[in-house]
């Protein structure tokens, strides 16, 4: 079985400075002269962490993550009620990519992303296909307008009828008829504070309940540090509202764009969050790409399963 390799810690890191006022934690890990490899986290709003440096064999790899806007180790944060996510944007994020390559001296990078970074990976190759190597994907999402539904609105509640009426029962009684998704994001957005913590939770815990096979109930670990929970609600309805501005289906119809570049597609039989049914449709447009189903696995990228084929994938390609 193939496990991650040993922690790491950077050997360099900084803030870069993007549109506007915000600024973009970013870090290298592994061989300054290794195959630079950037990591895409998911949520939107997760964060790297330091498991992604474990994907990767260090000697051969330099290892490039970072956070993408309002979350993680950057500023302004998502968890401040008066944080403006205005220009938090899947093109200003694009754009925020291109400018972190260019700071760091990188001509190509194999680009790894999970869950929505399969989907920033996917429309980021798409625009500059000559500055990807390769790619690995893993919880494959192509931002499409139903994808969002089926997560977020009335799709997955056939399997989870439970926790979705926990949600919508957290709600208060007149937001309850609304749009699910409007419904939070106006709670999230406001001023009250409490009102706020209470919807983050509640949208954290929905979330807790899907990725894992088999389901796990109650709170995820990493969403009861509270500053955590409020900026990941925050930023996913934000994407989720504006349906992460790629819903009308441009990633796969500009799928032929990828034609050159060899991608590895890594999908969980019991992903409930990211349907096979999707890396399915996509590697069938893309005769370049490798589907591996995992079939005892679900959604989360750090079960033992999906981060062995993470790991066979990147060996690959360091090999190659």
């Amino acid at each position: 079985m193939t496990g991650l390799y040993p922690e790491i810690e950077p050997y360099a890191h900084g803030l870069l400075q993007v549109s506007g006022d915000d600024l973009v934690y970013w870090e290298t890990c592994g061989n300054p002269h290794g195959k630079p490899a950037l990591v895409l986290h998911g949520g939107p709003g997760s964060g790297c962490t330091a498991w992604h440096r474990r994907l990767f064999r260090p000697s051969a790899y330099r290892i490039v993550l970072f956070d993408q806007r309002n979350c993680g180790r950057l500023r302004p944060h998502a968890s401040a009620p008066d944080t403006d996510l205005s220009a938090n944007t899947t093109d200003n994020v694009i754009a925020d990519i291109e400018l972190l390559r260019e700071h760091l001296e990188v001509q190509r990078w194999l680009v790894l992303g999970g869950s929505w970074g399969s989907a920033l990976a996917l429309a980021y190759a798409e625009r500059f296909p000559s500055h990807v190597a390769a790619l690995i994907l893993s919880g494959v999402t192509t931002g499409a307008r139903a994808e969002f539904d089926w997560l977020f609105r009335d799709g997955l509640r056939r399997f989870f009828p439970d926790e979705w009426e926990r949600r919508r029962g957290a709600l208060p009684a007149g937001d309850r008829g609304r749009d699910v998704v409007e419904a939070y994001s106006r709670l999230l957005d406001g001023r009250d504070t409490a009102l706020c913590e209470q919807a983050a939770l509640a949208w954290c815990r929905w979330e807790s309940a899907t990725p894992d096979w088999p389901p796990l109930s109650g709170l995820a670990v990493r969403f009861r540090d509270l500053r955590f929970a409020v900026a990941y609600a925050r930023i996913v309805t934000h994407y989720v509202r504006h349906d992460g501005w790629l819903g009308d289906g441009r990633v796969l119809r500009d799928v032929h764009r990828l034609a050159e570049i060899p991608a590895v597609l890594i999908n969980g039989r019991f992903d409930f969050q990211a349907p096979l049914a999707t890396a399915w449709e996509l590697h069938h447009r893309w005769p370049g790409s490798e589907l591996v189903v995992v079939d005892d696995a679900g959604h989360a990228a750090g079960s033992a399963a999906i981060s062995e084929q993470l790991v066979r994938a990147t060996d690959r390609f360091a090999a190659a």
